[in-house]
């Protein structure tokens, strides 16, 4: 309930949300965030844009910045030390310490460049990957920590205020 809670804190009064989801699908340990966006996705909710970055998300700060939105959200892989499909907010102190990094830029840098250039908070979801897992598919922890994830997003964004824009 906690990680519930603290992103409905984070995206209270969210009219236009960026998902950016972050991982190489080809790598077991790598692939929650991508796998995260693609369920949001195809929900097809209204003003949010979602973007499937990859290992690059540095390349996708323009489509961000003309979406306007009013917060970022970053899916991620990150390695929490925490059971596999564990869902928690990271603070970017944490960053560093949490990632399983797979590409040039650090996320803190990319972060703050979303932040100053969109002018939109950014925030971090990492989810545990089964570290030691390399099938085609989620393990089933992964999967519920990935459902729980889409569940608990729809539910917030679902419940906005239907402001035009």
């Amino acid at each position: 309930m906690e990680f519930e809670g603290e992103l409905a804190k984070r995206l209270a009064g969210v009219r236009r949300l960026v998902v950016l989801g972050i991982g190489d699908e080809l790598l077991p340990a790598d692939r929650l965030g991508i796998l995260a966006a693609r369920e949001i996705q195809a929900l097809r909710l209204k003003d949010v844009l979602v973007l499937l970055a990859g290992t690059t998300p540095e390349s996708f700060t323009a489509p961000v910045r003309r979406f306007r939105p009013d917060r970022v959200l970053l899916l991620d892989a990150a390695d929490l030390g925490a059971r596999p499909g564990t869902v928690c907010l990271i603070a970017p102190g944490r960053v560093a310490g949490a990632r399983l990094s797979t590409h040039a830029l650090p996320l803190t840098v990319v972060m703050g460049y979303i932040e100053e250039t969109a002018k939109a908070p950014a925030i971090l979801v990492g989810i545990q990957p089964d570290l030691p897992a390399q099938g085609p598919s989620p393990t089933p922890a992964e999967q519920a920590g990935l459902t729980r994830l889409v569940a608990v997003l729809q539910r917030l964004l679902s419940e906005r205020p239907r402001m035009g824009r």
